[in-house]
């Protein structure tokens, strides 16, 4: 044990998060999955938090090892994974299960794949590489932005019908990647017009977009959350009241009432059921733990040595934090129903395991800046040859 400890390096800080994260998961998926213990387990009520607890012991393995790997290795490796994530998105169509209206893939003990968080961490990858390899051509629009520009489209494009809120989760992330590598502002200026006009198109399109599967739904969720009447409505009611009942020190573990009302409380509105069992303070300790991750993964890329290592930390630290924001804010109704989870804390397989690889990677990346390696910032790195 003491030499495991010894051999765990990197910031120290962003390891504690994911144990605390993990403690929290724990503790709430276990409370939150008793109505589905009875309804799928005929009570067993422990088999939910075995397989969590198993999940979690597997994710913090991914994430030691990963740590371990250096990052430079993830240069080339991101173009591999690049292009195994666009035919794994494509047989979504064909051989994808329908679970809480997202296409998945069944995984083996009932834990289910989903290509696209695995498509999420491989394009941010994807991103950074290109973002290095042409950083002497950054202001180009057509040797650089807008190869890397098509480069996320067609991943987003390829979610898109299967999960429209993760493919402009997606989007959003990698176009922020693109403004912190150096992307001409001008293009996108354009992006961002863009984005609007298509949110005003889907929004003023009214019933046209009913039979267009998961636009109409985008539509649909939209326009429901600004008139506040729904079917998710019920949802985000049950979440206010949880919040509301769980006071500022919470009802306890284990003692939520909303839990048995919420569709999801394990997953989409897990942060409601933290509120209501560890109150108001519990809800800020969640909130501070991924500020407190944004800040270390900044500090990370802006002393990384290397442009790719600080693009790769800076995109894998927005997208876990930007995900949990958005959890949060759905739970407490500040913005309408997308079926993000709460990264590390909800219920999940695939999810917790890409999100503890991507932690692995910024640990990874960590370890060169607290070993104070002092040398001027690469355009390329050590492994990144011409032919790359």
């Amino acid at each position: 044990m003491i030499k495991l400890l010894k051999s765990i390096k990197g910031d120290r800080v962003i390891w504690a998060i994911v144990l605390l994260l993990s403690v929290f998961s724990v503790l709430a998926v276990y409370s939150s999955t008793g109505t589905l213990a009875f309804r799928l387990r005929h009570g067993n009520t422990e088999y939910y938090l075995l397989k969590q607890i198993i999940i979690l012991i597997i994710g913090l393995l991914l994430v030691y090892f990963t740590h371990l790997i250096d990052y430079n290795k993830f240069y080339k490796l991101s173009a591999i994974l690049y292009f195994l994530t666009l035919p794994a998105l494509a047989l979504l169509f064909l051989v994808g299960a329908i679970i809480n209206t997202a296409a998945r893939w069944y995984e083996v003990l009932g834990v289910t794949f989903q290509p696209s968080e695995f498509a999420k961490l491989a394009l941010i990858m994807f991103v950074a590489r290109l973002l290095t390899k042409n950083q002497d051509e950054i202001n180009d629009f057509k040797k650089s932005f807008l190869p890397i520009f098509i480069s996320i489209s067609v991943v987003c494009v390829l979610i898109f019908p299967s999960n429209f809120s993760t493919a402009v989760l997606v989007f959003a992330d990698c176009v922020f990647l693109m403004y912190f590598g150096g992307a001409n502002l001008k293009h996108l200026g354009i992006v961002f017009a863009g984005c609007i006009a298509m949110g005003l198109i889907v929004y003023l399109a009214g019933d046209k977009l009913s039979h267009f599967g998961r636009l109409g739904t985008a539509h649909n969720r939209m326009e429901r959350f600004v008139k506040g009447d729904s079917t998710d409505r019920y949802q985000v009611d049950q979440a206010k009241i949880a919040i509301a009942t769980g006071g500022f020190f919470g009802k306890m573990p284990g003692n939520s009432t909303q839990k048995n009302f919420l569709p999801h409380p394990y997953s989409d509105f897990i942060y409601a059921i933290i509120i209501e069992e560890f109150g108001f303070a519990g809800g800020i300790v969640i909130l501070l733990l991924y500020l407190i991750l944004l800040y270390r993964g900044i500090r990370i890329s802006t002393k990384c040595p290397t442009i790719f290592g600080s693009l790769l930390v800076m995109g894998l630290t927005f997208s876990l934090v930007f995900q949990a924001l958005i959890n949060m804010g759905v739970a407490v109704n500040i913005l309408p129903v997308t079926g993000q989870t709460l990264p590390m804390v909800s219920m999940g397989g695939t999810s917790i395991w890409l999100t503890c690889i991507s932690l692995g990677v910024i640990i990874s990346v960590s370890k060169i800046v607290d070993q104070s390696i002092q040398q001027p910032i690469q355009t390329t790195d050590n492994n990144a040859t011409e032919e790359d």
